[in-house]
């Protein structure tokens, strides 16, 4: 039979990391995502595991990248004015090609802000925080028990794509508690990072290889294995040749790119035949479901998207939702001013209206406000 335990969305985040393989974790406390650091450093130890506590963020990310060029499976966690703090070090990682997973558990208000109180503030901020060419990768659940299995999908994706990816929880899923019915060991694929077949002084680490993967090797496995955050050729040492650095910042946008069709994860209901949709993610999603069924209920045609990674875009698929001629209004609910909005309006066919409801009070939309928007639209 299979367990079921109640869970925080924190401490599923805990589960997640150890089911996918966890090996380090570094990091800074910080509300509300400290229940990460204190469950992994009660638990990652016992199953062989290192944990840390650095004296700051920026400790934490370059602790973490390190520890991934070691060959290990890292992660950390923060929030908001946390993540604002790790960017540079992300950046790095990015065009290092660096594996690692960054749990970013949202709240409100720019710098410190309301570290109680619930937000989705940070959207924009997983995909354009740091700095130069890049495309992020993000995901975001809605529940407790969605969050064990999106924990295992960043880590598997981070060493898929030799990538940081970052979870986007906010501050009502990280410290909900909810039934979760847990995996079954074995259930959900591990992707463990490929490592290099040729010989040692055959190996380039930042290969462009036809699947713009490269294979990792780690420090002390005997391969030649340069780490710069300078744009640097397939051996890893630094260029400044233009027809170079296109080719590797290249690489990174179509390792991604490419692979867009897997990466993105999108749920629909009721699109159909939907006049309405509405669009949420994360907790809000929740909301959006419940406001679509009163809806229905009142014989409205109205249909949910719920974008489950949040970054990259998959504009093709975005463009078959939406491409009904039935549909009239797009409604993107939010906890924040207006964020992803703008990224629908992007995507969104001409004919088509596209509406925010956005609430940046510290409080959680409700159905009845997704209810009214829907009728003040139809």
């Amino acid at each position: 039979m299979a367990e079921v335990r109640l869970l925080q969305g924190n401490e599923a985040v805990v589960e997640g990391a150890l089911i996918g393989g966890l090996t380090f974790f570094a990091g800074y406390p910080i509300t509300p995502s400290t229940e990460v650091a204190e469950g992994l450093a009660r638990r990652l130890p016992k199953v062989g595991g290192k944990f840390i506590q650095m004296e700051d963020e920026i400790a934490s990310m370059a602790a973490i990248i390190g520890a991934s060029c070691a060959g290990a499976k890292t992660m950390t966690a923060t929030s908001g004015p946390g993540f604002s703090l790790m960017q540079e070090n992300l950046g790095y990682a990015y065009i290092a090609e660096v594996p690692c997973v960054v749990v970013n558990v949202q709240r409100g208000g720019p710098s410190t802000g309301l570290p109680t109180k619930v937000s989705q503030a940070d959207t924009m901020q997983a995909r354009w925080g740091t700095h130069g060419d890049y495309v992020a990768i993000a995901v975001a659940p809605q529940s407790v028990e969605e969050t064990i299995r999106l924990t295992v999908r960043a880590m598997n994706l981070a060493e898929d794509y030799r990538t940081p990816v970052i979870l986007l929880l906010d501050e009502v899923l990280g410290h909900m508690r909810e039934k979760v019915v847990m995996p079954d060991p074995g259930a959900i694929k591990i992707i463990d990072r490929v490592k290099p077949t040729v010989p040692a002084n055959w190996y380039k680490p930042f290969e462009i290889t036809p699947s713009f993967k490269s294979p990792m090797a780690a420090f002390g496995e005997g391969y030649r294995f340069h780490v710069t955050g300078l744009t640097h050729n397939e051996e890893g040492f630094p260029i400044s040749d233009p027809k170079r650095t296109f080719d590797k910042l290249n690489k990174l946008h179509n390792k991604i790119m490419r692979y867009v069709d897997e990466i993105c994860e999108i749920e629909t209901d009721g699109m159909a035949d939907a006049h309405v949709a509405v669009v949420a993610y994360g907790s809000v999603a929740r909301a959006a479901k419940q406001a679509v069924m009163m809806a229905r209920h009142r014989r409205m045609k109205v249909g949910q998207v719920r974008p489950i990674t949040i970054w990259p875009t998959n504009e093709k698929k975005y463009h078959e939702i939406f491409g009904s001629k039935s549909l009239e209004v797009i409604i993107v609910a939010e906890l924040n001013q207006g964020q992803y909005v703008t990224e629908i309006e992007r995507v969104a066919p001409k004919h088509v209206k596209v509406v925010s409801l956005a609430r940046f009070d510290s409080e959680l939309i409700t159905p009845d406000q997704i209810l009214e928007k829907i009728k003040e639209v139809r």
